[in-house]
């Protein structure tokens, strides 16, 4: 044995080859923490102090190969500023270079996910070897970053300003067809095939049949492109990238763009030191706090999913109760992931519509070439309609999607429960309704949870799992891990009228009625928050939600929380609830929708609008400042989120953050509301409160929030 450490070892295989095995010991997956680099250089050492070596192949002893940096442990340095980032950078470049400059050939055999820094790691090796079932990417943007350990400076130089850009900008990680064809991989082998594959490849390195010093030297000097290709690649990666991401709101992908640009007339080693310092720009700005900590909330929901599998009791047949677009949507949710369902409804022609939105979805999925039309009739095979409970006995979790209304789901519930066995879980997707309630019409309100899905069932990924005052922990644990199974997040809640997300949507929505009724203009207000971030206005969302529909909401809201969500005055989506204008499921609310050329619903202004709601504005008509817009709708919604903290609604900040990005669309560039709340301040967010208190109690700052200013706290250390 050459080296053993912590991370890495090295031995001796046959003909003067070397294996240089990734191996991090106490750890599932192989990841570049400070363990893992103060040993690559110690590995790199050995390997220059033994000359019999004369080429390496680098493996990795896990299932997958190194799956990036350890963001939870290299975080902690962005908070130290820029200067101490590039330094941290200049002294990871350093090791990554010196590997790269060892005078022997190296081939990496990838097996599994090579993301990030560990693609950084194959591009420092003269060729790479794929496995058939690996990935390989640069996913840093998500994070708020770019590739930090040379990725800008050699995938430029090994695959082309044009693909280096598109690889980074889009941040998908890479099939190996696609991994070949861009000439990031020199070679695709069977799994069982890599190692032996990138062994070949070293011994005709060895044998001067490849020429790997010349292989090596293209990453080693400027990208071999003349000032005006260079200027024509530049103009369109820039249009194109910055089309779609906003610097204002995520300034990575121009500060990548920056950096590479710079670096492509410099050498290596010229480039690298671009590179650091681009990437420490791009460290310290809230918005990468912001993104890094939601990937860490991630795996804290994760691991708050995970520990229910315990307690879970296998779903090998569901069922839904109503054939809506909603229980339609969960029908082909959850057939599409494997487990076969019984959507119920009491006709055949609603039937008939549960099977057209699972048929529609599912056609969608072919034509665009993610799903086979053999694929497709297999998942259709397991949604099977029915008008009766005749095959309900042998199933283990039934989901009650019928109209919302209390009346309605406790016959409903009721019902189902008789035709059931006494084990079998009856779930509702409620949105508002509270489940201990919905709970006094059965007999067995320990097997009664609520499961919130939300609309388009296909696209959102949140599931809100609702633990009534009677619900056992095996409902909760059975329900979190069906959610899991049908491709969901769930998240935890206890018992309220609309639970998590809705209960803090509501003052959203209560903000902007009382901003109208104050004179301002929902154009104003929509263009404002869409600007903010949000993938629409208030109004617009009203619209497309259905006006209707946050009437109700609001009416079961208004119960719930009279103090601050019962409002003393008419509104104006009541006023156009009143007038018959529902949003899009009429074609007409705040604003007017037509088809556009591509038959998608286009929204036009509509004048009438403010005919019907000047009676109930009361305010002199103006143009409000957009922060008193921003500060009135954030406040608003933010301390409805911490009052949801505060009464155990929810269990932790990175839940909460996590369902609202997820559920409602929070500008996940912000991080949350918990989140946006610490970037603000504390204290500076409470004096906000005060501020606008004289509103009323949805402004007023809960009492955490006031501790923790006075603590000097905040909800993420």
């Amino acid at each position: 044995m050459i080296h053993a450490g912590n991370a890495i070892t090295v031995q001796m295989l046959q003909d003067g080859i070397a294996e240089f095995r990734f191996d991090l010991l106490g750890e599932s997956v192989n990841k570049f923490n400070k363990a893992t680099i103060d040993d690559f250089q110690a590995a790199i050492a050995a390997v220059q102090s033994h000359p019999e070596i004369q080429g390496l192949v680098v493996t990795s002893a896990k299932s997958t190969f190194i799956v990036g940096a350890d963001i939870t442990e290299f975080g902690a340095n962005f908070a130290q500023g820029e200067a101490v980032i590039q330094e941290w950078l200049v002294n990871i470049h350093q090791i990554f270079n010196s590997f790269e400059d060892l005078n022997i050939p190296k081939v990496v055999a990838i097996n599994g996910m090579a993301l990030g820094g560990g693609f950084e790691m194959c591009l420092v090796c003269d060729y790479r070897v794929m496995a058939k079932s690996a990935q390989v990417g640069l996913p840093e943007i998500k994070l708020g970053i770019f590739p930090g350990f040379g990725g800008t400076v050699r995938l430029s130089r090994v695959i082309g300003i044009d693909n280096a850009v598109e690889w980074m900008a889009m941040a998908v990680p890479k099939k190996p067809d696609a991994a070949l064809k861009d000439g990031a991989v020199d070679a695709v082998v069977a799994d069982d095939q890599v190692v032996a594959a990138a062994i070949d490849l070293v011994k005709q390195a060895i044998a001067g049949r490849l020429d790997w010093k010349a292989k090596r030297q293209e990453k080693l000097e400027p990208v071999k492109l003349n000032q005006i290709e260079q200027m024509m690649a530049f103009t369109t990666a820039k249009a194109a990238v910055l089309s779609k991401a906003n610097p204002a709101q995520y300034p990575a992908p121009k500060l990548m763009l920056d950096s590479l640009q710079a670096g492509v007339t410099l050498t290596r080693d010229e480039a690298v030191k671009v590179e650091a310092q681009g990437f420490a720009k791009a460290a310290v700005t809230p918005q990468a706090e912001a993104l890094i900590g939601l990937f860490i909330n991630d795996q804290v929901v994760k691991k708050a999913a995970k520990k229910h599998e315990k307690g879970a009791h296998p779903v090998n047949q569901a069922a839904v109760l109503g054939a809506g677009i909603m229980g339609g949507g969960i029908a082909y949710q959850t057939a599409s992931k494997g487990t076969p369902i019984i959507m119920k409804d009491i006709g055949n022609a609603q039937l008939a519509l549960g099977m057209s939105e699972a048929n529609k979805l599912l056609t969608k999925q072919v034509e665009r070439g993610k799903l086979t039309a053999a694929k497709m009739g297999e998942t259709l095979t397991r949604i099977r309609p029915s008008l009766s409970y005749d095959e309900f006995k042998d199933v283990d979790i039934v989901i009650e999607a019928v109209t919302e209304n209390p009346k309605v789901k406790e016959a409903v519930l009721a019902d189902t429960e008789s035709k059931v066995r006494d084990n079998t879980i009856l779930a509702s997707n409620t949105s508002t309704i509270s489940i201990t309630r919905l709970a006094k019409a059965l007999k067995r309100p320990e097997n009664f949870v609520g499961m919130h899905f939300f609309n388009p069932v296909h696209m959102m990924p949140l599931v809100e799992v609702i633990r009534g005052e009677h619900t056992s922990e095996e409902a909760v644990a059975t329900t979190v891990v069906l959610a899991q199974k049908m491709g969901k997040t769930p998240i935890v809640v206890n018992d309220c009228p609309g639970f998590l997300v809705n209960r803090v949507l509501f003052p959203y929505f209560g903000a902007f009625d009382l901003l109208l009724k104050d004179g301002a203009d929902f154009q104003q207000i929509d263009k404002v928050m869409e600007k903010f971030g949000w993938p629409m206005g208030p109004a617009y969302l009203m619209d497309v939600v259905g006006i209707d529909t946050g009437v109700h909401g609001a009416e079961v809201m208004a119960e719930g929380f009279p103090d601050r969500m019962k409002p003393d005055f008419k509104g104006s989506i009541e006023t156009l609830y009143e007038a018959k204008r529902l949003g899009q499921k009429n074609d007409v609310g705040f604003y007017k929708y037509e088809l556009d050329k591509k038959g998608k619903k286009a929204k036009t202004v509509d004048a009438t609008t403010y005919e019907l709601i000047a009676p109930v504005v009361t305010g002199e008509k103006r143009e409000f400042d957009p922060q008193e817009i921003i500060d009135r709708m954030m406040l608003a919604l933010c301390n409805e989120t911490v009052r949801c903290l505060e009464d155990k609604i929810v269990a932790t900040p990175h839940e909460a953050d996590m369902a609202m990005i997820m559920g409602i669309g929070f500008p996940a560039f912000r991080g949350g509301p918990c989140r946006y709340i610490d970037q603000t301040g504390v204290a500076e967010y409470v004096a906000l409160c005060n501020t606008y208190a004289h509103l009323g109690k949805a402004y007023e700052a809960p009492q955490l929030l006031r501790d923790m200013a006075e603590n000097n706290k905040k909800f993420y250390g």
